[in-house]
């Protein structure tokens, strides 16, 4: 169908291809159908919400390519739940009594949308399918067509989310200049924080892409410049069971042989351990407007370093988090093939009048298209039996274990 308006937002956190898929949309539309006009709200659901908008003129199509080669999102984002009433009031979005949907929808309405183009995870989309329903409760047509941003790479039934690969690389380039720290204490531990909250993928493929890189380099253990001290020693993932007093163990043996112990976690790691016991000490959790609990407040890397550090006799810790160097990232080569593939699929579905998020389908047989709204959710776990991981954690001596349990 021709298509006369189409709008973009980005939502959610910062992913490395943000401001590529603007790109590649921009670019795209362009190429086949130049009439069709094009806005971008500006901050994600809170700019629709104020009306706050661009024209995408001709001035940025020519130079739409331009956005292939920086990281963020030049139209910015915001965490904003439209069916969470009160957090819309309390911003000052909404007026107390409106409706966030209704009042979304009758901007989309007042600028004439006919497709809406969201880039951002399961909330992202799973808020514009809330949007597409009410409006198609009301009469009025809009197609919401979805791309899948999340560095970690967990959304059903998404095979491979938009700009994972790239955070990976990035927080791989991060901890190599990190680790060098070692060389500053004796027996020095120390924690790099990976993002991703219910799913390990991006610290196993963090981890994996480090270790590949390191073995490529040229040692001299002879003035202590091994491949040992600068390797990874442990990778600990919400999906992975952890008997930290077995691993403390094992990793006190390192820590004895090498003089320091070089630990991956996930933000979201023995998550429902911390906080089970800031709860039980009294402590308020602080959570967002999706309800989700707060990780700089929960600080995962923390409570890992005091569980460890005696437990290994370690005379320092030092603690990184490569999320906000790796998220901010422009796509790499790998994402850049996959964000225009998507980006030219969601057009293709627009046109075609079919709503959803688009992405490689686990469930038919990694097919691109776009996914119907319904089955899109969050926290898709990493599949820690696929091969790769297997080797990794044989590569570094760690095995899978019991529960995570804090030691007292």
């Amino acid at each position: 169908m021709a298509i006369q308006k189409v709008a973009l937002l980005t939502a959610g956190g910062l992913a490395p291809c943000l401001s590529a898929a603007i790109g590649r949309l921009i670019e795209r539309y362009t190429e086949i159908s130049p009439e069709t006009e094009i806005i971008a709200y500006i901050g994600g659901y809170k700019g629709l919400l104020l009306g706050d908008s661009i024209e995408i003129n001709t001035g940025i199509r020519e130079n739409a390519a331009i956005l292939y080669q920086h990281g963020g999102s030049p139209i910015g984002n915001s965490r904003v739940k439209l069916t969470n009433v009160k957090d819309c009031e309390k911003r000052g979005l909404v007026k107390a009594g409106e409706n966030p949907l209704e009042v979304a929808a009758n901007q989309l309405i007042k600028d004439g949308v006919e497709v809406l183009h969201t880039i951002g995870g399961d909330d992202t989309n799973t808020t514009a399918a809330d949007l597409a329903a009410y409006l198609a409760e009301n009469g009025y047509k809009l197609i919401v067509v979805g791309l899948p941003k999340t560095i970690d790479n967990d959304v059903f039934p998404i095979k491979q989310s938009l700009g994972a690969w790239t955070a990976a690389e990035e927080g791989a380039k991060y901890f190599a200049n990190v680790v060098a720290e070692h060389n500053a204490n004796p027996r020095m531990l120390i924690i790099h924080e990976v993002m991703g909250r219910s799913c390990g993928w991006l610290t196993a493929y963090t981890a994996k892409v480090y270790h590949d890189n390191l073995a490529s380099l040229d040692f001299l253990p002879s003035i202590g410049l091994s491949q040992e001290r600068k390797d990874v020693h442990a990778i600990f993932i919400p999906e992975m069971e952890i008997d930290i007093a077995a691993e403390a163990e094992r990793l006190r043996a390192v820590m004895d042989q090498t003089d320091n112990v070089n630990i991956f976690i996930s933000e979201g790691a023995g998550l429902e351990t911390i906080v089970k016991e800031m709860e039980a000490a009294g402590e308020e959790v602080p959570r967002d407007a999706f309800g989700h609990a707060k990780l700089d407040a929960v600080n995962p890397g923390a409570w890992f370093g005091k569980q460890f550090s005696k437990l290994l006799g370690a005379e320092k810790v030092l603690i990184q988090k490569s999320g906000y160097f790796a998220r901010a990232a422009a796509s790499n080569k790998e994402d850049l093939e996959l964000i225009k593939a998507c980006c030219d699929k969601a057009i293709e579905s627009a046109q075609a009048g079919i709503g959803g998020v688009v992405g490689h389908d686990d469930d038919q047989n990694d097919e691109l298209r776009a996914i119907e709204f319904p089955r899109i959710a969050g926290g898709k776990p990493f599949d820690i039996d696929v091969p790769w991981f297997g080797e990794l954690l044989a590569d570094i001596g760690q095995i899978k274990g019991s529960k995570i349990v804090a030691e007292h």
